[in-house]
């Protein structure tokens, strides 16, 4: 049976409308961050997006009113994630009434009617906050890996890929807020990836690459950290794994460069993002 194809109306709110309402509504909502965020439900009846307060199946999130093309920044960064083998929800960008592109994605915490799967993220399992969410590192998300997932090893090899990804992606805001584990089944896994765009081309003067510190850095991230120390030393991959993932690196940078081509990013941020992935992927050429 194919898939129906919906054809959706702009959203009836502008940009600052939807900042404004985003705002109004954020003590009711589940979903918190720095980016202004709406709830709502798809209604393929009427083909647009509803908004409510309890209940959504969506996350609507608008042009950002200080970075430049972030709704297209995060649904590129997201259709690379998932060429490159890393599982995302369903994304998408949404004309809105002022022509402006906002940024839907499917919430992959719940199915049903008002159902919800456990969800926890990093923070949450460490017992730290969103005022604490950098004082971490990548090292120690390994033991949590461990103590909570079915499949532990599987897991880890997730997490070295997205690691890889972000690297190479420039995505250095990947705190633990951004890490979810999600039971289903009696499953306990990596949640889907979310939160996925290339920050440093958004941000002015970004020094730092990672989020969380590797062997102690932030920056100068090389081969050797992050295959060597991390892949091998600390999550125990063997070489036949850290070969299959190099391969696929190296498989994949065409298409992440064509899906950069033909994105909704304007030429210059186009450029930037296209020079930082040629960078990362020359800093992680075997020497």
């Amino acid at each position: 049976m194919s898939a129906r194809l919906i054809y959706l109306k702009e959203f009836p709110l502008s940009a600052q409308e939807q900042r404004r309402e985003a705002a109004v509504r954020s003590a009711k909502m589940s979903i918190q961050g720095i980016q202004p965020k709406i709830s709502t439900r798809l209604s393929p009846g009427n083909q647009s997006f509803e908004i409510v307060d309890k209940g959504g199946n969506y996350i609507i999130k608008p042009q950002s009113e200080v970075f430049i093309q972030v709704p297209e920044n995060e649904d590129l960064t997201m259709k690379m994630a998932s060429a490159f083998g890393i599982n995302v929800p369903l994304t998408g960008l949404l004309y809105s009434k002022d022509k402006s592109l906002s940024y839907f994605v499917k919430r992959f915490d719940r199915y049903g009617k008002n159902k919800k799967y456990a969800l926890e993220d990093f923070a949450q399992l460490t017992g730290n906050s969103r005022d604490t969410k950098y004082n971490w590192s990548m090292e120690k998300l390994l033991p949590v890996i461990d103590s909570y997932c079915t499949f532990p090893m599987i897991e880890k090899r997730k997490l070295f890929r997205r690691t890889i990804f972000c690297f190479i992606t420039g995505n250095e805001d990947m705190h633990l807020k951004n890490f979810s584990l999600i039971t289903k089944n009696n499953i306990t896994e990596l949640s889907p990836a979310y939160d996925l765009l290339n920050t440093t081309i958004s941000m002015e003067k970004v020094t730092e690459e990672l989020a969380l510190p590797l062997a102690g850095k932030r920056r100068k991230i090389t081969r050797e950290i992050l295959y060597d120390y991390y892949g091998m030393d600390k999550m125990k991959l063997n070489d036949k794994i850290l070969a299959a993932e190099e391969r696929n690196l190296i498989e994949k940078k065409e298409a992440l460069k064509n899906l950069i081509n033909i994105s909704f990013l304007n030429d210059d941020m186009k450029i930037k993002y296209s020079d930082l992935l040629n960078e990362r992927y020359q800093r992680l050429n075997r020497k």
